[in-house]
């Protein structure tokens, strides 16, 4: 079957409306799908406020380790798995440790002197650098057969409302912070532009069923599968973001707490919904570039569906002696190493389209901090754990690593996508090139 050059002419030619061109972006057989090399993606996952060290960092080095209590969720990806201990965030200037924590995390880059005062810290303002999942991102989108329809999707979960230095992570350049998107809502009306307000879910098969139609009778039966596969999540996420809504209406939020910062005990349902929407993402090619952000630096979720009342922060300033404090901190981190491992489960039951091997092949999850540990503030011993076969790393590690500019690590990401830079953010860091012992 021979098909036309681009999407526009096929859209054209079977004269179907716009509405439609999400549903034939990674249809292999049209020759749309860029295949003509491996896709790799890249997902960064933050969480905030540190950890507790002895229950996260495993005491092996190599690739007989045992994991930690807060890391047992990844027990059943122990092979695609690499923890790098010892790696830094050296990066000073500006700003108290939560604010640098999150500002120069992905930019390796100094923020700007500002108004936002911090702790006991001088005040600051945005990062002065371009962070690296937009770096990728850029290199990505120059070239035919890597450009996606958005290049990179920020998800967020429960993000607050203001923006400042605490709450961005990601920057598209100097003073360019990018808010992620933390309504499952808002996100389904960017993927597929069909949701005109919060308040009206309008489906959108209804509109382009017929187009649909067409598509099918004109492609391959192997073509006709993906897309059915398509609209069906499609019309499977409109029901449940629907019925969320419905079930919201019907339930009322209380009179929240003064006490209470944020109401956020949709945090798992909202986690849930935000992943399955990025792996579909994957799926159709929108994006080979994701963040996803669990509150923001500082964060104080209150994780009562753990049985957790207090404040994530608060519980992190907790000195060390107390013992319920950081059985509660394990187990919130434990929570959201629960979140890495659901994503990296679902890109791995998911088949790569037009290719060999799952998603979770050609992807890697990187999850990370802004703090090595809450209550010293300390951006020493970063996490960094990386999940996944999409930067061609040597997996199924511990890696200890001794007080490694963690620019190093940024610009070894860059390298594992073919983008060979020579420095990233603050180049004093970048001394001696990509982090060794990687690959």
């Amino acid at each position: 079957m021979t098909h036309p050059r681009t999407r526009r002419e096929f859209v054209r030619d079977l004269g179907i409306g716009a509405a439609a061109l999400p549903f034939v972006m990674n249809l292999p057989g049209l020759g749309f799908a860029n295949q003509a090399r491996r896709k790799q993606r890249l997902v960064i996952l933050f969480s905030p406020d540190g950890v507790i060290p002895p229950a996260f960092w495993p005491d092996e080095e190599g690739a007989k380790f045992t994991f930690k209590e807060s890391l047992k969720p990844l027990e059943p990806f122990r092979e695609k798995t690499l923890i790098l201990n010892g790696v830094c965030d050296k990066v000073r200037g500006d700003g108290d440790n939560h604010m640098r924590g999150i500002g120069c995390l992905l930019t390796g880059a100094e923020l700007f002197p500002g108004n936002i005062q911090g702790g006991s810290h001088t005040p600051a303002g945005w990062s002065s650098g371009i962070s690296i999942d937009q770096e990728i991102k850029n290199f990505l989108q120059k070239d035919n057969a890597t450009r996606t329809r958005f290049g990179s999707l920020e998800f967020g979960v429960m993000v607050p409302d203001r923006a400042d230095t605490w709450t961005r992570m990601v920057y598209t350049g100097p003073n360019k912070p990018v808010a992620p998107i933390d309504n499952p809502h808002q996100m389904f009306a960017k993927l597929y532009g069909r949701v005109k307000d919060r308040e009206a879910l309008t489906s959108v098969l209804d509109g382009v069923s017929a187009d649909l139609k067409k598509i099918g009778a004109a492609v391959s039966a192997d073509d006709r599968r993906l897309l059915d596969e398509h609209a069906a999540f499609v019309r499977e996420m409109e029901q449940e973001l629907k019925a969320s809504k419905d079930r919201a209406n019907d339930h009322p939020a209380p009179e929240p707490d003064p006490s209470v910062k944020r109401e956020n005990d949709n945090i798992p349902a909202i986690s849930k919904t935000q992943i399955d929407l990025m792996v579909h993402s994957f799926a159709s090619d929108f994006a080979r570039v994701a963040t996803l952000q669990y509150t923001n630096s500082v964060g104080d979720a209150r994780m009562r569906w753990l049985g957790i009342t207090e404040g994530q922060h608060e519980l992190s300033h907790e000195p060390d002696n107390n013992e319920k404090a950081k059985e509660k901190l394990i187990k919130i981190n434990k929570w959201y190493c629960e979140q890495m491992a659901y994503l990296a489960k679902r890109l791995a039951e998911t088949p790569e389209p037009g290719g060999g091997g799952s998603l979770l092949d050609n992807t890697v999850i990187v999850w990370t901090n802004e703090l090595g540990k809450g209550n010293s503030h300390t951006l020493d011993n970063i996490p960094f754990v990386l999940v996944g076969g999409g930067a061609d790393f040597k997996m199924g590690r511990s890696v200890k690593a001794k007080n490694m500019p963690h620019n190093r690590l940024l610009l070894s990401l860059a390298h594992a996508f073919g983008h060979k830079i020579t420095k990233f953010g603050n180049p004093d860091y970048c001394g001696g090139g990509v982090m060794p012992n990687l690959t």
